[in-house]
């Protein structure tokens, strides 16, 4: 047992290969469980729990409805040197996006950056897992998706945008690389599920109610509430957050043909697509550049090993222990689940045992 006597820990491998199985009884291809596998647990490991296998029910839920395919035939379309497009045939977004990040890769040894539009595509787990696949080449990455219509425009009172994240990885030398991953909304969605797991309310800001006033509900949502842009109101710069997720919609959805705005497919399971789609399921947009292609890699990875300290060393303010770097926390959080275990919530635990009775693969934590 865990520290939280409200949570079960088990072995990261144990995990992996719990999860692995299930995928392959769920009709997908030996590749395709390993790495839809290795998507959700980076997500675990790394502290992102409302990203990992607390998902995974819900990707059930969605092959069952006939919404996410999974034995996919991906069609890439290379159109320019530098840029493709990806229709998914309803593929899962955590092989979807790999794919295409892939082909990403192959463009950015070729021509100096490479990216790929995806459309026909669902939920596609952490964006930093599609960002962070450029880092071992010294390339940045970078990855977004729009998302389930949750999020109220800056001065509106209906359901619009996504959480929309964006993800930008960025290599250094001796430093960890720089991984920024962030919801434009002023929470993410699975943020507000892990309080109502552990029944505790939401910071004020995150949510309003159906009629438009502030709440500190978990479960706002699910009766009809707003989340927030990132800023949460005029005051605190809420037309930001509401540009940067317009920004990603029109990136992961106009420009790809998939859905976009209220249309994108939802992944909730209390609102259901609606029947007037413009578009092609859910849509991602991922790319990388080759540092190399504005300057000498040695002298980038230099400085920015010296930005990494110089910000570190930042004084911190009162009751602050020090300032850290996007992508710090989660690091050390994965080193630390490596060696001692994933924490699952009692009502993650209950799903996944759930979902090993249905499939016939007991989840013995």
């Amino acid at each position: 047992m865990s520290a939280n006597p409200n949570s079960t820990t088990i072995s990261a491998q144990a995990l992996r290969a719990w999860l692995a199985d299930i995928f392959l009884r769920l009709k997908f291809s030996e590749e395709h469980a390993h790495l839809a596998t290795d998507v959700l647990l980076m997500a675990d490991l790394r502290g992102i729990d409302s990203h990992g296998v607390a998902r995974l029910s819900g990707y059930i839920r969605l092959i069952e409805a006939g919404r996410i395919n999974p034995t996919p035939n991906l069609q890439f379309t290379q159109r320019k040197r530098a840029t493709g497009h990806l229709d998914a045939d309803a593929a899962i977004g955590l092989i979807s996006a790999p794919f295409a990040m892939q082909k990403a890769l192959e463009m950015t040894h070729e021509c100096g950056s490479g990216w790929v539009g995806i459309s026909n595509s669902n939920h596609f787990g952490i964006a930093a897992y599609h960002a962070m696949m450029a880092l071992p080449h010294n390339y940045i990455g970078f990855s977004t998706t729009n998302a389930s219509p949750l999020v109220t425009p800056a001065g509106g009172a209906e359901r619009m945008l996504g959480t929309n994240p964006i993800c930008v990885a960025i290599p250094a030398g001796k430093e960890l690389p720089f991984v920024l991953d962030m919801a434009t909304s002023a929470a993410a969605n699975g943020k507000l599920e892990i309080a109502e797991r552990v029944n505790k309310p939401i910071p004020e800001g995150w949510a309003l109610t159906k009629d438009g006033d502030n709440t500190q509900d978990a479960a706002a949502l699910k009766q009809g509430g707003l989340l927030l842009p990132l800023g949460s109101d005029a005051d605190h710069g809420y037309h930001k957050g509401y540009g940067l997720g317009a920004w990603v919609d029109i990136f992961s959805g106009v420009l790809n043909g998939a859905n976009f705005g209220p249309w994108v497919p939802p992944f909730v399971s209390f609102l259901q697509p609606r029947a007037d789609q413009p578009g092609k399921g859910l849509g991602h947009f991922v790319g990388c550049w080759d540092v190399d292609g504005f300057r000498d890699l040695q002298d980038f990875q230099n400085d920015m090993d010296l930005w990494i300290q110089r910000f570190k060393a930042t004084q911190p303010a009162h009751g602050v222990e020090s300032v850290i770097i996007p992508g710090e926390p989660e690091h050390h959080q994965s080193e630390y689940r490596k060696i001692n275990g994933i924490p699952l919530v009692d009502a993650v635990v209950q799903d996944l045992i759930n979902v090993g009775k249905q499939l016939q693969h007991p989840f013995n934590p």
